[in-house]
């Protein structure tokens, strides 16, 4: 699958994300898009992440701009810094995707592009001319992570976390580093575990039962009041309770928008339903999934709105009070964010068990079938979709039916006795993501396990 540019950037094999195609990229989207004071530069621990950040910072030199090179950082430290000095910014990176592939995220002043930015850098591509004058040398800016880590020391205070041990599986994240100094710096004591010097592609939407069972053994062998992680970039959560299960990403997104005083929560249609179960949030908006369809419906909402993903990824969108001081608003996708308030709730709950076991009955596992062929999935989820025939076949597998469908994105069927399957084709990589709704963790595992087998047999026949 050549590159592609789109919701989450521009992501490709690295053998063809050729020097060529990213500096058309890059000069497409400083013509195109704002950049303010310059551009902002950071990547992730990929082999193949410094040589793309020379280029962008090469092709950012010729255009004319203030090149700053953060260095290694986790997304949303970048986001933060490039926001406060007023500019554009480029991550190098490829999220959770292996390491034979990267990609590039792009920010302007204001934060994540929106899709008319993405339109707009479409149109560009192949018609940039570059500057008559070059800018200056790039500069360095050390301070990124200092600086985020500090956001939540003041608005949480240095006790926040005092007395508990937290494990932080650091494998090949780039904020691996940030992530134990933060929780030290809130007061915890933490135990790294499974550091790795390759780079591990680990997807906290679908955590594979690999990492489970590794994680359930670390926690059986240390005592531990969680463990955190996030994807590669560090802007997605990951985290067990005491027990080592794995909680996930929308759960920990509706209990830290709750913590946070938030009136309406914004989250794409493949979360789970325990926002409008749980009564937390005087409104909920469903959109696609897609950080920017969430920001996108966060301005239209406005007022003390957060925004959350199935991933964990969490946008605050209005100053908030942490218990010992102001929270500005972040409009990127967070992981540190959606890992401390629940850990801070969690303190005066009896543990993370015990406040999950609090939210609402619904819960959701996902998981996807890589090297699928696009054209197979969206042929797939097409016929489904036109024919109520075909869904009733479909759910007959499940020994179930449909009650109504929501085709916001991709086809989301929910059955009769309130089990809800959600099948979507990845929009920038060959894979078909499968999610199962139910209202307890083993029925959700079960019907993830039942609709992979199901969808690897249609898509293989």
């Amino acid at each position: 699958m050549p590159p592609k540019f789109g919701t989450s950037g521009l992501r490709g094999l690295v053998t063809e994300l050729t020097e060529t195609l990213v500096a058309d990229h890059v000069a497409a989207f400083i013509s195109a898009c704002p950049t303010g004071t310059g551009l902002f530069i950071g990547q992730d621990l990929r082999s193949s992440s410094p040589m793309l950040a020379d280029v962008v910072a090469r092709t950012g030199q010729a255009a004319g701009l203030a090149v700053t090179d953060c260095g290694a950082v986790p997304t949303p430290a970048l986001a933060m810094a490039s926001m406060q000095a007023g500019a554009a910014a480029v991550m190098i990176t490829g999220s959770h995707i292996p390491d034979d592939r990267n990609g590039l995220k792009f920010y302007t002043p204001e934060g994540e592009i929106t899709k008319e930015h993405e339109a707009a850098i479409l149109a560009t591509l192949g018609t940039s001319s570059g500057a008559a004058t070059a800018g200056p040398a790039p500069a360095s800016n050390t301070g990124a992570n200092a600086a985020y880590i500090a956001r939540y020391v003041t608005a949480f205070g240095p006790e926040a976390l005092a007395g508990l041990t937290i494990g932080v599986y650091s494998h090949s994240a780039v904020g691996r580093d940030v992530l134990i100094e933060a929780f030290q710096a809130l007061g915890a004591k933490t135990l790294e575990l499974g550091r790795a010097d390759r780079f591990i592609p680990v997807d906290t939407e679908a955590v594979d039962a690999e990492t489970r069972a590794q994680l359930a053994a670390w926690a059986a062998e240390h005592p531990l009041d969680a463990i955190a992680s996030t994807d590669g970039d560090g802007d997605r959560p990951l985290m067990t309770d005491e027990t080592g299960r794995v909680i996930v990403g929308d759960v920990l997104g509706q209990i830290t928008g709750a913590m946070l005083g938030a009136e309406v929560a914004v989250t794409p249609v493949s979360s789970n339903t325990g926002a409008e179960a749980g009564g937390a949030f005087g409104r909920v908006i469903r959109t696609r999934i897609g950080s920017p369809f969430v920001i996108a419906g966060m301005e239209q909402a406005g007022g003390k709105v957060v925004g959350y993903e199935a991933n964990g990824g969490f946008l605050l969108g209005f100053e908030a009070q942490g218990p010992a001081g102001p929270l500005p608003p972040l409009m990127t996708r967070d992981a540190l964010l959606p890992l401390i308030a629940p850990l801070v709730q969690a303190r005066g709950a009896g543990g993370l068990a015990a406040l999950v076991a609090a939210q609402p009955p619904r819960f959701t596992a996902a998981d996807r079938l890589q090297e699928v062929p696009t054209e197979r999935s969206l042929a797939l989820v097409a016929s489904l979709s036109s024919s109520a025939e075909e869904r009733a076949r479909f759910l007959a597998s499940f020994e179930g039916s449909e009650a109504r469908i929501d085709q916001t994105d991709g086809l989301r069927i929910t059955m009769t006795d309130g089990r809800i399957v959600h099948l979507r084709p990845s929009g920038n990589a060959p894979e078909l993501r499968f999610y199962g709704e139910a209202d307890s963790a083993a029925a959700a595992e079960a019907l993830l396990a039942e609709g992979l087998a199901i969808l690897r047999a249609a898509v293989d026949g």
